[in-house]
């Protein structure tokens, strides 16, 4: 009997029902869209900001010391430390490897052009082939850390376009004009250990003090100065979780964790994490996250996750107020059948999950065709916004069942409430 009256509802009431499951859909499409964004976004904001430079820089250990003392900028301490040129590719072996997208080796020196003027000359990798002890292989280089750079003139420096002794550079857009050089041009650069006559590949615009630098191949660089197989500093752009109490009480001294909190941290890929772990594979080395960039990570992934947590919950709040009208219309639709069900002996109870039981079925079916409108929604985000597809996990599917569920029932609420106040005499006699 309860079976052919919940099916007698469904055929009687099949266009309220249609209204409800469409309304329960909409409401579980954007929370599928939301949620697996959501948890797939950390990756792809962090994958986005990297397009804006490093957020870790590797410095020798003295370098660090007086730059600390003396409040320095990193770079601006003139000491003869250096760091290993062969350990750089160290960095790809520590436990977080997957996570380091990119890095480069930087080292600086004065030189006279042939005006007389003194330029810093910047020695880089530019798009180095390295192979790991590992086996592994990957290219790397400033022209993935610099991509906002414009090449007004000529093009990028090509490392492996090049065999032997690269004698090519590339200058600021600045230094450019005010020597009137231009790509192509041939500069006789001096230096500590000798003089070099190097073609400009190119004149690039940076937007800041590099503008009045010249860029070129770590080994012109090391040549010049007489620091052979050295480098200032290395510039790394890692993957990161945004920073909390434990990852800050690390940052300043890990030796305070217990055992469990240092394994959890270890095992997280916070920023503070992985510069711990670089210094462990760099000799000598001080490995420091660029504030301004890490914080920048950290607040915008947080925003942009309690952004898409508001919109999920607001489409739920939204869905649950639809079924509120629609479950409250059916109800005094029903009115009449629902006095004479009372006045025959029906309790309330049954007669309360009788309609639950309408509802709910139809809330499976719309969270359904929800779930897979929300897979469509959620691909449309991520292509649109981050360029990629996004990862649907398998346990979103019951965190939006149950979500579902409950909204079904919360907004059923209202109209079980008029329904336990219908007066069988009243609702029968038309009043």
């Amino acid at each position: 009997m309860f079976f052919r009256m919940i099916r007698g509802a469904f055929s009687h009431q099949w266009k309220k029902m249609i209204m409800i499951a469409l309304t329960i859909a909409l409401g579980a499409s954007i929370a599928t869209a939301m949620i697996n964004v959501m948890l797939g976004v950390g990756d792809k904001v962090n994958q986005e900001l990297k397009t804006y430079g490093a957020n870790i820089t590797v410095v020798p250990k003295s370098s660090s010391v007086l730059s600390d003392l003396y409040s320095m900028e990193e770079g601006e301490a003139d000491t003869d430390a250096y760091l290993k040129e062969s350990e750089i590719g160290n960095i790809k072996t520590i436990f977080w490897a997957f996570n380091i997208v990119d890095f480069t080796p930087f080292i600086d020196t004065n030189v006279k052009l042939p005006s007389g003027n003194d330029v810093k000359l910047k020695g880089t990798w530019f798009n180095h082939h390295l192979e790991l002890a590992t086996g592994e292989t990957l290219d790397t280089g400033i022209r993935n850390l610099r991509t906002w750079w414009d090449i007004s003139e000529g093009e990028w420096i090509d490392e492996q376009k090049e065999s032997g002794d690269l004698k090519k550079v590339m200058v600021g857009k600045g230094l450019a004009q005010k020597q009137g050089i231009s790509a192509g041009d041939t500069l006789k650069l001096a230096g500590k250990k000798g003089s070099e006559e190097l073609q400009v590949t190119g004149i690039y615009e940076a937007g800041g003090d590099e503008d009045d630098e010249i860029f070129a191949p770590v080994e012109t660089v090391q040549k010049l100065s007489g620091t052979e197989g050295f480098v200032s500093s290395i510039e790394v752009s890692a993957l990161t979780t945004p920073d909390n109490e434990l990852a800050e009480q690390a940052a300043r001294d890990p030796s305070s964790l217990t055992i469990a909190q240092y394994e959890l941290w270890y095992c997280t890929a916070y920023v503070s994490s992985i510069c711990y772990q670089i210094q462990e594979v760099i000799t000598d080395s001080v490995a420091k996250p660029v504030r301004q960039v890490a914080d920048s990570e950290g607040a915008i992934l947080e925003k942009t996750q309690l952004l898409m947590i508001l919109i999920t919950i607001l489409s739920l709040v939204g869905s649950g107020l639809g079924i509120t009208n629609l479950v409250t219309a059916s109800v005094m639709e029903r009115s009449k059948e629902i006095g004479l069900l009372k006045a025959v002996g029906a309790k309330d109870g049954s007669i309360s999950a009788l309609v639950l039981t309408e509802v709910i079925i139809t809330g499976i079916a719309g969270a359904v065709a929800g779930y897979f409108a929300g897979f469509g929604f959620a691909q449309i985000i991520g292509h649109s916004v981050f360029g990629s597809s996004i990862e649907m996990k398998g346990f979103v599917i019951p965190i939006v069942g149950v979500l579902v569920i409950a909204v079904t029932i919360i907004g059923s609420i209202p109209a079980i409430r008029m329904l336990l106040r219908l007066q069988p005499a009243e609702v029968l006699h038309g009043r």
